[in-house]
C-alpha cells in the first residue's frame, strides 16, 4: 500500500491538512486542539484501514488474474455487493467466461485439425501408393507398350484427382478461416444454374440424364462464382446417384423472405442413417462411389452459410433426393 506513489501523496496531503487544523484549534483553545488532534488521528486510522482492505481485495484480484493466466477458468469471484470493486469483479468474471469459451474452441480446433490432417493424409496415401507402384512397373524395360500406356493414363488420372483434392481443400480451408470475402451483388439464378451445369453436360449426356429447370427468373444478393461452385457440387452429387436415363429437376422460387433453389433427382436416395452426416467433411455414405472423398457437399454448405443462407436435404430410399437452398434477404 505504501509503495503506491498516489497513496503516499494522499497521505502526506492529509497529514498537512490535519496538522494545520490541529495548530489552528490549539490557537483557539486547548480543548479544541485536543479534540481536533483526536479527530484527525481517528480519521487517519479509518482511512488507513479502508485503503488496506481495498488493497487486499486488489491483491486477491491480481492473484485471480494470475490463476486465470495459468488456465484456471473455473474460478468465480462474482459478488452482489455495490461498489466499483464489485463491478470490476463481475466484469473480470465475464472476461473469464469468454476466455474459457475460446479455450474450449481452440481445443476443438486442435482436435479438428488433427482429424483433418489424418483424413487428408489418408486420401492422399492411396493414389500416391498406387502411382509409386505403377512408376516402378514403368521402369521395367520388359513392360509391354499397351501396359505402359495404360499405367501412364492411370497415373495422370491419379494426379488429376490429387490436384482436385488439394484445390478443394484449399477452398474449404479459406472459407472456414473467413479469409474469403463473398461479393454482395445481384445474382440471376438461371444464369447461375447454366454456369454450374456446364462442366457436367458431357457426363450427364453419357448417362442419358436430363436436366429440367423450372420456375420464374429469380434473384438474390450474393457471390455469383462461389454460388455456382456450391450448386455444381450438389448437381454433381445428384448426377452420380441417379441411374442412366434419370432426371434432375431444379425449381426456383422467390418471396419477400428468401430466394429458394430446390434440386431434385429420381436416383437411389440416401440412407436415413447418412442424412444427418452428408454435409460433414470427408463423410462417405453407404452409397458413396469409390472415387468420392466427401468434400463436395461440405464445401457447398460452407459457401451457402457464408452468404446468409442455409441448405437442407430430404431423401427417400429408392425414390430420390431433394436439396433445398435458401438465400435470405435479411440477416437471420
Amino acid at each position: 500500500m505504501i509503495r503506491n506513489k498516489e497513496y503516499r501523496v494522499l497521505l502526506v496531503g492529509m497529514l498537512i491538512v490535519a496538522l494545520i487544523n490541529i495548530i489552528g484549534a490549539f490557537i483557539l483553545n486547548t480543548s479544541s486542539g485536543f479534540l481536533a488532534l483526536g479527530t484527525s488521528i481517528l480519521l487517519l486510522i479509518l482511512i488507513w484501514f479502508f485503503n488496506r482492505r481495498r488493497y487486499k481485495k486488489l491483491d486477491e484480484l491480481s492473484s485471480y488474474l494470475h490463476r486465470i493466466c495459468s488456465g484456471e477458468y473455473s474460478l468465480d469471484i462474482r459478488d452482489n455487493q455495490e461498489g466499483e470493486l464489485s463491478i470490476l469483479k463481475n466484469e473480470i468474471y465475464k472476461v473469464t467466461l469468454r476466455l474459457s469459451e475460446q479455450s474450449e474452441l481452440l481445443k476443438k480446433d486442435k482436435v479438428y485439425l488433427a482429424d483433418a490432417i489424418s483424413d487428408i493424409s489418408h486420401q492422399l496415401k492411396t493414389p500416391l501408393t498406387s502411382m509409386i507402384m505403377m512408376t516402378e512397373l514403368l521402369a521395367s524395360p520388359d513392360l509391354a507398350d499397351d501396359k505402359r500406356l495404360e499405367f501412364t493414363r492411370r497415373i495422370r488420372l491419379q494426379l488429376e484427382r490429387i490436384e482436385w483434392l488439394v484445390s478443394s481443400l484449399l477452398k474449404l480451408s479459406k472459407i472456414d478461416a473467413g479469409t474469403i470475402k463473398f461479393k454482395k451483388e445481384p445474382v440471376e439464378v438461371k444464369a447461375l444454374i447454366n454456369k454450374a451445369v456446364q462442366p457436367l453436360l458431357i457426363p450427364m449426356e453419357l448417362k442419358e440424364q436430363s436436366l429440367v429447370v423450372e420456375g420464374d427468373e429469380v434473384h438474390f444478393v450474393g457471390d455469383f462464382n462461389w454460388s455456382a461452385e456450391a450448386v455444381v457440387n450438389i448437381i454433381k452429387n445428384c448426377m452420380e446417384h441417379t441411374p442412366v436415363g434419370g432426371e434432375i429437376h431444379v425449381h426456383t422460387v422467390e418471396n419477400p423472405l428468401y430466394t429458394e433453389v430446390v434440386i431434385v433427382d429420381n436416383g437411389e436416395g440416401i440412407d436415413s442413417e447418412d442424412i444427418p452426416n452428408i454435409f460433414k467433411r470427408f463423410y462417405r455414405g453407404k452409397n458413396a462411389s469409390s472415387e468420392s472423398v466427401g468434400i463436395g457437399l461440405a464445401m457447398a454448405r460452407s459457401i451457402v452459410l457464408g452468404q446468409n443462407g442455409d441448405i437442407t436435404v430430404k431423401s427417400e430410399k429408392g425414390k430420390g433426393t431433394s436439396f433445398r437452398i435458401r438465400f435470405y434477404k435479411k440477416v437471420i
